[in-house]
């Protein structure tokens, strides 16, 4: 094995290359803008220069006469076009409550104000430049600290909402022997997909046919269904591939329904390809947060309080929030705790998902507190978090089903070299660079959605997995056919996959590192029920005991044509085959997880993803850990920043696949890099105008910045959290990254850097 494919432990899968890697590779992966479609227009969107005020007149007639321009949708004729879509933080899968093309109102920069079709894209895009239009400009409110905006509970904004509370945080605080407190800040970022946001729309009748990027093609179905007044069942989402998504195409975002409506107006089919500018205002980001940490503690490092209070930014008439206190109330054992969440409503676009929406974030402010707490009392970071493990969360006293953070911290500790560290800020040094180390917990609830799969075995044709599952780029079709595949024991090549296409069984949205766990449990049903039918024909008399096909079956299995039972006796497959006079064996798996509600499975049917776990069960609680260690390097005189080393240890129940495990954990520690020294979304205070909104000034970690990265997956095992173990990793990688980084850059220098990201100005004076 290479460190690519790392050799699997107890409870890993096999780290088998990905069976879609030939088709990226080469070309033949069709995403959404590259299917096939006869005669089509080309869609170009105007948006907004202003954050604020109205649109005083848009003249479609000043651009209507040029060749090959077919129309042009305003407020002026689209008007009630695009009805109100139930919003994410209601149930729903709409981004934003602003209805495009709705009023000549604007709430925020790069609104839509118009869309041009035309024949040729060219002959779009050279109408788009040239439509007249005239502004009348308000004074907008940026965000935080801006006159005008409008801060408020999180708990008036939704009735949804819980701030966990125990016990009396304040007085805790007030007898602590040692209290550290500290304001902490991350800036808005955008995901910035390679994979523009794309949309194809295409009627057949009253039937529609959309091929857009989409992390849910049947919320998308959903939420387009209401958009546009149909049922569900005239429309059709097809995204077989995603090229990068990371929460940006989890809802359903402006843009499509209005080329649904010029599809339909012309009577053929209309293809809209983003620029990089508008993704940034037509999609979501992750929005600015503001944190007030205190921790009290015990001479011996044990927390006695922990008060912890949020605010975000979000748009003027959305309340959208991720609320990351869920996790930081419940993350160490502290008797007493106090949270807050506020948002602060802005001139600005809706935000909404972004990888690790609420843990990344808040955790950098708990994981920066909990290192000037260690600091205060001079003790290892590593031993503060050790005596403050628990494997009970502090708020409601419940069990989690597992919980390896430590385990995690002494694997990563050993492969760094921690126990060599000077705790003393700027006492390691390496000729003109001054070195620190620091460290910062990972962590992410373990959720999962109801799933339903399609799965279809022929003895001598393979196996056939339908499931309308998404591949964002993660693997997804692989860890899907290794599941059948071992399974039915049949070879990996053997298994053919289909997704993306809400004709095939229903899936959740491929967020919050749920996919993997939801949709192998569907298939895993189906297979299991495949192996009951051959079973009810081997041994009636086994299954007419266990209650029929499928039930109380364990222990029976498929290998190299042999159905095997517990006790080692087997039956050939192609004779049980002839036996049932049949073909193949196509069976449906619907699977609910613990803790869903009773009409969740409808409700997966309907669009709705239905996701449960993490914090939010009864009796329990379900989370993924790691622990990271980085090695930042600050020059002496020009206080350049430099991060040679990243190491992570995880630990997350059963791994399908660790060579894709490792390379999504890869990708999040590089990103956390990015978080803490890159990422950031500059913001025009007096236009609430993105400045950077292009790749070239929106920074990146690039392959000088990343000298090693090296990725541990711990052995371990949980048998609570679905009937495969499976917890799920996809967004854990990169929650804490940002806090060890800055953690490190107080470690060299002796300053500590609470917002975020970290530049050389702001080590000047170190």
């Amino acid at each position: 094995m290479v460190d690519a494919a790392p050799e699997p432990k107890v409870n890993m899968g096999q780290p088998a290359p990905r069976i879609d890697g030939r088709l990226k590779v080469t070309g033949a992966a069709r995403y959404a803008s590259d299917m096939p479609v006869a005669n089509p227009a080309f869609a170009v969107l105007v948006t907004s220069p202003i954050a604020k005020g109205k649109v005083l007149s848009i003249d479609p007639a000043s651009v209507l006469d040029m060749p090959g321009v077919l129309d042009v949708l305003t407020h002026q004729n689209a008007s009630g076009e695009v009805k109100a879509a139930t919003m994410i933080s209601q149930g729903g899968t709409a981004s934003t409550s602003i209805r495009p093309l709705e009023t000549d109102q604007i709430f925020h920069d790069g609104q839509i104000v118009a869309m041009v079709v035309a024949d040729t894209f060219e002959a779009a895009r050279d109408a788009a430049y040239r439509l007249k239009a005239r502004y009348f400009a308000e004074r907008p409110s940026a965000g935080f600290d801006a006159p005008g905006a409008q801060e408020r509970s999180a708990k008036d904004a939704s009735e949804k909402h819980e701030d966990p509370q125990v016990g009396d945080a304040e007085q805790a605080l007030a007898t602590a022997d040692v209290v550290v407190e500290g304001w902490y800040e991350t800036p808005t970022q955008h995901h910035n997909p390679i994979e523009l946001f794309t949309t194809t729309c295409l009627w057949s009748g009253a039937e529609l046919t959309v091929h857009e990027p989409s992390q849910t093609v049947y919320g998308l179905r959903a939420g387009l269904a209401e958009q546009l007044g149909m049922d569900q069942q005239d429309i059709r989402i097809v995204s077989r591939f995603i090229g990068g998504a990371f929460g940006s195409k989890g809802a359903i975002t402006p843009r499509t329904a209005l080329v649904a409506i010029a599809a339909r107006r012309l009577g053929r089919p209309v293809k809209l390809v983003t620029t990089r500018d508008q993704g940034y205002t037509v999609a979501t980001y992750r929005a600015e947060t503001r944190h007030h940490v205190r921790l009290g503690a015990s001479r011996d490092g044990r927390l006695t309080a922990l008060s912890h209070e949020g605010w975000e930014v979000t748009s003027r008439p959305d309340a959208y929030m991720v609320a990351g206190t869920d996790t930081t109330a419940r993350m160490y054992k502290v008797p007493n705790v106090f949270t807050k969440v506020n948002i602060v409503h802005a001139d600005r676009n809706t935000p909404g998902f972004m990888r690790s929406p609420p843990e990344v974030p808040y955790m950098f402010a708990l994981e920066s507190a909990m290192d000037e707490l260690a600091f205060k009392l001079d003790m290892d970071p590593v031993e503060l978090r050790r005596v403050n493990d628990t494997m009970n969360e502090p708020i409601k006293g419940l069990p989690y089903t597992s919980r390896s953070l430590m385990q995690c911290y002494d694997a990563a500790a050993e492969a760094f070299g921690w126990s060599g560290r000077d705790r003393r800020p700027g006492s390691m040094r390496d000729g003109d660079w001054l070195i620190g180390w620091g460290c910062a917990t990972a962590c992410y609830p373990t959720q999962l959605a109801p799933a339903a799969a399609r799965v279809r075995y022929r003895p001598q044709g393979g196996v056939r997995v339908e499931t309308a599952g998404h591949e964002i780029g993660t693997g997804a079709y692989t860890v899907v056919a290794q599941m059948a595949s071992e399974k039915l024991g049949v070879p990996l090549e053997d298994v053919d996959v289909v997704m993306g296409d809400t004709q095939l069984p229903p899936a959740p949205v491929a967020g919050g590192s749920i996919s993997t766990a939801s949709v192998c449990s569907a298939v895993a049903l189906a297979c299991e029920r495949i192996i009951g039918r051959l079973v009810a024909r081997a041994e009636p008399q086994t299954t007419a005991s266990v209650g029929g096909p499928g039930a109380g079956l364990s222990g029976w299995t498929i290998a190299q044509g042999k159905l095997i039972g517990p006790g080692g006796e087997f039956h050939d497959v192609g004779e049980l085959f002839k036996a049932l006079g049949a073909g193949a064996i196509e069976e449906y798996g619907e699977f609910v997880p613990h803790g869903s509600s009773p009409d969740a499975l409808a409700g997966l049917y309907a669009g709705k993803s239905g996701i449960t776990g993490g914090s939010r069960l009864k009796d329990r609680i379900q989370y993924a850990f790691g622990a990271e260690f980085v090695e930042v390097r600050v020059h002496a005189r020009t206080r350049e920043i430099r991060a040679p080393r990243l190491v992570g240890a995880f630990a997350a129940g059963h791994i399908m696949n660790p060579r894709t495990a490792r390379s999504q954990l890869m990708g999040g520690l590089i990103w956390g890099l990015g978080s803490a020294l890159h990422e950031r979304t500059e913001i025009d205070v007096r236009a609430a105008r993105y400045v950077n909104d292009n790749l070239a000034e929106y920074l990146i970690p690039v392959n000088a910045d990343v000298a090693e990265v090296k990725v541990i997956l711990l052995s371990e095992e949980d048998q609570l959290v679905n009937p495969s173990g499976i917890k799920g990793l996809g967004e854990l990688g990169n929650v804490g990254t940002n806090a060890a980084v800055a953690n490190a850059v107080h470690h060299a220098t002796g300053k500590r850097i609470r917002s975020l990201p970290i530049r050389i100005e702001h080590l000047l004076d170190a």
